[in-house]
């Protein structure tokens, strides 16, 4: 039986204005974290939300591993941007 993903709906939404917001900042101020080094964060964080919301809506699995997948190239694509340093 499926249980309501409306706390994770919020979640995804809160997690979407903080990377505005926080792109914002620093586009408009030139200060706070470069958008290059905190968005593969946020979106390994947004697709793991996903996928967390697909299980509860009982959506198909291999929606499920798609978005397992795309919260690992999120995680990769981060681990290289602060490996490269």
């Amino acid at each position: 039986m499926p249980i309501e993903p409306h706390p994770v709906d919020a979640i995804l939404l809160l997690l979407l204005l903080e990377a505005a917001g926080l792109v914002l900042w620093h586009r408009l101020g030139g200060r706070g974290p470069e958008p290059r080094r905190i968005l593969p964060t946020l979106a390994a964080g947004f697709c793991l939300l996903l996928a967390l919301r697909a299980c509860l809506v009982d959506a198909p699995a291999p929606l499920v591993a798609l978005c397992l997948a795309a919260a690992l190239a999120a995680h990769l694509a981060d681990l290289a941007g602060r490996w490269s340093r």
